[in-house]
């Protein structure tokens, strides 16, 4: 019985020993985060060696993800401009001469409660007439009326949370039902040329954007291929003493992270170049005119932060990929 106990007080005592001995989660979490910080800056150092070959390949990742990303923004702004253009947009209500005052301003009121319209301005027919004389030369022949030519008109601008061609085309439908209106005149071929242009760019750089991306993955994987071919020596010896497979691939992972970041870096410094040389010509060409939209503007935060991360997780999916195929074949014999 004194053998049995004192075996079992044993047990008790090694468990104890082996429970104080192991390490508790923050000291894991301390060591994990240690080691993926040196190997951060292990593998910038690795790069750093090598610079014109590292800007090289990061010149290269940055001229395939500049291209989507250039198109992209200029997209932006047109989509931007298409709304400006849009909210000085008018819908012109000619309304018949027989119309008394009070009643278009009852319709004026009953059209400014409507969700799809901004405002309703009334430009009498006699302010109408005079505005006329004044501009279009014939003054003196104009002053020879008996009688005034020209109705009461209201101008319609609708509201930019209904500025799509469709429902802009819902809008005039729902005007012409109106009866003390004669015409409702509106040019809505140029809005719908504009945004059917604006889907196709949308769709071409959703296309040329997938295929660098696709350009980026490769270049990144070939680049991590040819450093586990020029490792490959060191890798064997790294088996052979026990190295574990995510031990060896920390590095290479951390070093298409790096790429992808310069590369990322380079497309924003082209992309903001890019539009800081288009924009003084499109600023001459607003200036004729008279007119403040044709302006680009840099990159804002949101685009370069979007580049950058999308920078990064290729340059990390492309190491990922090659590391992955490429390490199970280096097996020590």
């Amino acid at each position: 019985m004194k053998n049995i106990s004192g075996k079992n007080n044993a047990s008790e005592t090694s468990s104890v020993q082996l429970r104080q001995l192991k390490p508790s989660f923050s000291s894991r979490f301390k060591e994990f985060f240690i080691r993926h910080l040196q190997v951060f800056f292990y593998s910038l150092g690795l790069l750093s060696r090598a610079p014109f070959s590292t800007m090289m390949t990061a010149s290269a990742l940055g001229i395939a993800l500049a291209l989507p990303a250039g198109l992209f923004v200029i997209l932006d702004h047109a989509s931007q401009l298409s709304g400006d253009i849009n909210s000085i947009n008018q819908i012109s209500l000619f309304m018949k001469k027989e119309v008394s005052k009070k009643a278009i301003e009852s319709i004026q009121k009953k059209l400014e409660n409507y969700p799809e319209i901004a405002q309703v301005k009334h430009i009498n027919r006699d302010a109408a007439l005079q505005e006329f004389q004044e501009n279009s030369g014939f003054g003196d022949a104009l002053k020879a009326l008996k009688d005034n030519p020209l109705p009461d008109l209201l101008i319609v601008y609708p509201s930019l949370t209904h500025s799509d061609p469709e429902q802009i085309n819902d809008l005039l439908i729902k005007l012409k039902t109106i009866k003390q209106v004669e015409l409702v005149q509106l040019d809505i071929q140029w809005l719908q040329r504009l945004y059917a242009i604006l889907q196709i760019g949308q769709r071409g750089v959703l296309i040329i954007g997938s295929l660098l991306a696709l350009g980026v993955l490769l270049i990144v994987g070939n680049t991590i291929r040819l450093a586990i071919e020029n490792r490959r020596s060191e890798i064997v010896v790294m088996k052979l003493i026990g190295g574990t497979d995510s031990f060896i691939r920390r590095p290479f992972l951390y070093t298409g992270f790096w790429y992808g970041l310069l590369g990322s870096l380079i497309a924003i410094l082209l992309v903001n170049t890019s539009l800081i040389i288009i924009n003084d010509p499109l600023a001459h060409l607003s200036s004729l005119y008279d007119s403040n939209l044709f302006s680009l503007g840099l990159m804002g935060i949101n685009t370069s932060l979007m580049l950058l991360f999308s920078g990064c997780f290729l340059g990390l999916l492309g190491a990922r990929i090659a590391v992955g195929k490429h390490l199970k074949e280096i097996e020590p014999k």
